[in-house]
């Protein structure tokens, strides 16, 4: 039975998946937009710290006056309303409550979150990204020893990749590449929050409209957030990262067959197995036609001589040697794709992706010379960007990851371009999403016995 029939028969029978949400930013209200047309799903409570923004922004996604509760959580589940919180602890603590919705965008309080939520037996769907870049392998497994399901969102672009990539895998393909697109050129890695709106392609009043954080959005501009990104592909698929980052290669969706094979192929690859970005800029930054900037796609190759003469009798666009193909979906919807995560936790208690490995990781890199006593500003600051590598070589550089790049110290300086290392910062490892990493990168800092 499809998901949205399962759905509508939960409504039938009154036993919704009751949903709590935390953090009522852009994704969560994306999200809350939609769940009101949605059969079989209850949003009992909205947690974020500032209760006048997360009721302005439901507001703003025109949920009705009628369906916020005054009365609190247990109000809210027996009318079928919803109750905001500045709690969300309270969410988490709620027998009632099913699955947590996770979209604060901070890993390290995203970590507290979900940790939290697991050992009441709740069911995560998190959409900080960053949290599963940082230590997804280790959530994985938290989750699993408590018997519950932890899910990438979908929407977000690594959901959808997964998707792709279990498509692919299920059909009989083998994966060449996966990843999404970006708009790139490299001096995009110094931009700021400042400058962020110039580059990206919207003006101040369409940014003010939409309530976009510039911070956020700049995260994206500056490569950090397709870093991320693609660590979280490559963790939940077995994909690995390019040796010295991503490389963004120009092109258009035709042109991705043959640029994502290896390079012995034609290609741009270092090997079969890889995460990418595609640029959708040229050389010149001139914009290229039908581009994949806000889409995901991935690219097979036929393991068979049958398959490849399938390719050619289908007209199925290829690569010059005729045995890469891609599929793609040329756009993501974020937040107003989250109902399959939903539904799929909800119903299958299936992830809509999960990080299985610690393969791909991202490091901060300066964004200008830093100097002693400076305090890192994290994710689209000012201070650092994150960038890609395989979690062998950053792990054993002793590499700074760029979700513990906030609010540290630099106690050495740390030149312009250059990967911090936890050397470089005044650190501590009591936080849980601090000793969850450091527990990751024991796994690949140990030796197997002799």
């Amino acid at each position: 039975m499809s998901l949205y029939r399962q759905l509508q028969a939960r409504a039938e029978e009154e036993t919704p998946i009751r949903v709590g949400v935390i953090g009522a930013g852009k994704f969560g209200t994306m999200f809350l937009a939609q769940v009101l047309r949605l059969p079989g799903i209850h949003v009992v409570g909205v947690a974020d710290l500032d209760v006048a923004r997360a009721r302005s922004n439901m507001a703003l996604a025109e949920w009705p006056q009628e369906r916020f509760s005054a009365s609190g959580l247990t109000a809210a589940c027996q009318a079928g309303t919803t109750f905001v919180t500045d709690d969300a602890m309270a969410l988490i603590e709620m027998p009632a409550i099913d699955i947590i919705v996770e979209c604060t965008g901070n890993p390290v309080i995203a970590v507290d979150h979900l940790l939290a939520a697991f050992s009441r037996g709740k069911h995560v769907i998190s959409a900080t990204v960053e949290a599963d870049a940082l230590c997804g392998a280790a959530l994985s497994q938290k989750a699993q020893e408590a018997g519950v399901v932890y899910s990438m969102a979908f929407g977000d672009q690594p959901a959808l990749v997964c998707d792709l990539v279990d498509w692919a895998r299920t059909c009989g393909f083998e994966v060449a590449a996966a990843g999404r697109g970006h708009k790139w050129k490299p001096e995009y890695r110094f931009s700021t929050p400042d400058t962020v709106w110039d580059h990206w392609g919207l003006t101040p009043e369409q940014a003010a409209r939409g309530r976009l954080n510039p911070k956020m959005f700049n995260s994206f501009l500056d490569g950090t957030k397709p870093a991320i990104e693609s660590s979280a592909i490559a963790n939940a698929c077995g994909l690995s990262a390019p040796a010295n980052g991503l490389i963004y290669p120009s092109g258009s969706i035709d042109d991705l067959p043959n640029q994502m094979r290896p390079r012995q192929e034609g290609g741009v690859l270092e090997g079969l197995g890889m995460v990418e970005v595609q640029n959708c800029l040229d050389g010149a930054g001139a914009p290229i036609d039908y581009d994949i900037r806000m889409g995901v796609f991935v690219c097979v190759r036929a393991v068979t001589e049958y398959q490849k003469n399938c390719l050619e009798e289908y007209k199925v666009r290829t690569d010059d040697s005729g045995r890469y193909m891609c599929a793609y979906k040329r756009w993501h919807l974020i937040g107003l794709e989250l109902g399959m995560s939903v539904a799929s936790v909800g119903l299958r208690g299936e992830a809509t992706g999960v990080a299985k490995a610690f393969r791909a990781d991202v490091v901060a890199v300066a964004k200008r010379d830093l100097k002693v006593g400076e305090i890192l500003d994290g994710e689209g600051g000012y201070t650092v960007a994150g960038q890609l590598r395989p979690s062998a070589v950053s792990v054993s550089a002793g590499a700074l990851p760029l979700g513990l790049a906030s609010d540290v110290r630099l106690v050495r300086p740390v030149s312009s371009d250059s990967v911090l290392t936890y050397d470089d910062v005044d650190i501590s490892f009591d936080l849980p999403a601090a000793r969850l990493r450091r527990q990751l990168e024991q796994t690949i800092l140990r030796k197997p016995e002799p």
